[in-house]
């Protein structure tokens, strides 16, 4: 598996995760409620996955070892 698959997978994690957390957490629902939570964890999910991309290639191009 290569690092950008790890890395969308990690994303997707992250944003379901997120989002099941927030559902749990905010119950009851109306329909327009878990539309804004699921737009919101689709956010959460791109956000986790371009702020840890570019921390990530940052971090490798300045010469630091990644643990394997």
């Amino acid at each position: 598996m290569t690092d950008d698959n790890r890395l969308r997978l990690a994303s997707l994690i992250f944003a379901v995760l997120w989002t099941a957390m927030m559902w749990w957490w905010n119950r009851p629902f109306d329909a327009a409620q878990i539309v804004l939570l699921v737009l919101c964890g689709v956010l959460c999910g791109l956000g986790w996955h371009f702020g840890y991309g570019r921390w990530f290639r940052w971090y490798v191009r300045r010469g630091r070892k990644v643990a394997r």
